[in-house]
């Protein structure tokens, strides 16, 4: 199926207050440069040779420089680096220390050591102050801790889950971004090319009417009707030209450019006719089942809800003993750091440890991780009727557009041959002016009415691949960041 995309203005501005992905990034401008993008991809973008900017090429550019979706790529990486962190439990822990300490007593402490020395030996003496000098050598393994190393690695390889699938979903708004923007600034680029034909039709009016009233055949009211008329279109095309640029400065945002601007040379690829599959009808079942399977924001729930189950077992980890065993070797001495062999002594030891009251500590937090596995079910059960009823009126909405397209299409025909007949009758003095000016109006009218026609059809194309979580691969991006 050909990639689809969706305009209008005011949704335009919704989704880029619910996208603004943390700011505009630095990226290229007029000479090419490469973009760094989410999981450390590069893209070079040569604009010096590009002239015309078509839906594909934003797409891939939004998707390699938009500053949001590095942060979410940093978010995938965090997790990765905490199921590193969960998998490290597994292994022995070696710690190596060494002090050294200079003790001088106080005359109270020193008299009362050496009379205690003397007990023994009428002769000993104390230095003082003394250096004291220690080293060791400890190692310690967790051998059982009642599960608890199994399921936090657990819990860590679903939560990494968790947030690759929220890079794709942001993956997926953003394209309906980027998408809703282009179009948006297509519609201003249909609309301007229309009111320049409205212009140049005018125009041509009012040369033939000054010719005809220099020759006396022609009144100056129809003079002064085809300025006002011309006017009127320049008015209409200076207007869209504007919303043309708003468009612009909002895809170039997206698309993560410097300045929010594009480059001055580059231009928007033109509004291009509708297509046989855009005006197939969809398939609401598969993409409701398909949603359940693909689209992001259902998974990230779904590994929310393995990873808190995760959590009870780890929590219920308490209820176990911690078996553990630890050696060590040691050395002592005082007077200087020249330890030797004979100062080293070594110790190996294996211990229990069992919680036998806690004041209930255990089991409150199974209870609590076991509320939060509730409310995310109901989170999740809640979503997918959202989704449903979202794809379902997405569909009709895709239905309706396409009716509405060869409603449009059928019309412009028709009002482009009126206006055409009218415009001879008035040439050869048999039709009025007031009726040209009509069949005029209609025209550009029809003509609007099929460029907005087209552009919803395409919102709803758009609007229906992301709620179904298709819209990733109708442009053949990859799951895995």
């Amino acid at each position: 199926m050909k990639k689809r995309t969706l305009g209008y203005a005011l949704p335009m501005l919704y989704w880029m207050l619910a996208l603004s992905l943390a700011g505009v990034a630095q990226a290229p401008a007029a000479t090419g440069a490469s973009v760094s993008g989410p999981a450390g991809r590069d893209m070079t973008v040569d604009w010096a040779a590009m002239s015309v900017l078509d839906l594909d090429d934003a797409v891939a550019i939004a998707m390699a420089g938009n500053p949001g979706l590095d942060a979410a790529a940093a978010r995938v990486r965090q997790a990765k680096a905490q199921v590193d962190q969960a998998r490290s439990t597994y292994w022995p822990r070696l710690d190596a220390n060494a002090s050294g300490a200079r003790v001088e007593l106080s005359g109270n402490s020193y008299r009362q050591n050496l009379a205690s020395a003397r007990l023994l030996n009428p002769s000993a003496t104390i230095a003082d102050p003394e250096e004291y000098y220690n080293a060791d050598l400890t190692a310690s393994w967790t051998l059982f801790d009642g599960f608890e190393r199994k399921f936090s690695n657990a819990a860590a390889r679903y939560g990494e889950q968790s947030s690759t699938a929220a890079l794709n979903d942001a993956r997926r708004l953003l394209i309906s971004a980027v998408a809703l923007s282009f179009f948006s600034a297509q519609l201003a680029l249909e609309n301007i090319a229309i009111a320049r034909a409205d212009e140049a039709f005018n125009q041509r009016q009012l040369d033939d009417a000054e010719a005809r009233q220099r020759v006396g055949t022609g009144s100056f009211s129809d003079v002064l009707n085809f300025q006002v008329r011309k006017n009127q279109a320049k008015t209409t095309r200076i207007n869209q030209e504007y919303q043309y640029e708003i468009a612009l400065y909002g895809l170039a945002a997206l698309m993560g450019l410097p300045e929010s601007r594009l480059p001055a040379h580059v231009q928007l690829a033109h509004l291009s006719p509708e297509t046989a599959d855009e005006l197939a009808a969809p398939t609401v079942d598969p993409l409701i089942l398909g949603a359940m399977k693909h689209r992001p924001d259902i998974q990230q729930v779904q590994w929310q809800i393995k990873q808190v189950e995760a959590q009870v077992k780890i929590a219920r980890s308490d209820f176990y003993p911690t078996v553990f065993v630890t050696g060590s070797l040691d050395g002592e001495r005082t007077g200087n750091p020249d330890l030797g062999r004979d100062d080293f002594g070594n110790r190996v030891q294996v211990g229990l440890s069992y919680n036998l009251f806690s004041g209930g500590f255990t089991r409150a937090r199974v209870r609590e991780v076991r509320q939060q596995r509730i409310e995310l079910d109901k989170r999740l059960e809640e979503l997918i009727l959202s989704a449903t009823s979202d794809i379902r009126s997405s569909a009709a909405l895709v239905t309706t557009a396409q009716v509405q397209v060869a409603l449009q299409r059928e019309n412009v025909d028709l009002v482009q041959l009126t206006r055409d007949l009218v415009e001879k009758e008035y040439n050869a003095g048999q039709g009025s002016l007031v009726r040209l000016n009509e069949a005029q109006r209609d025209l550009t009218t029809a003509q609007s009415n099929l460029a907005l026609a087209l552009v919803g059809l395409r919102q709803a194309w758009v609007e229906l691949e992301t709620r179904s979580g298709t819209l990733l691969a109708t442009y053949g991006i990859s799951e895995t960041p």
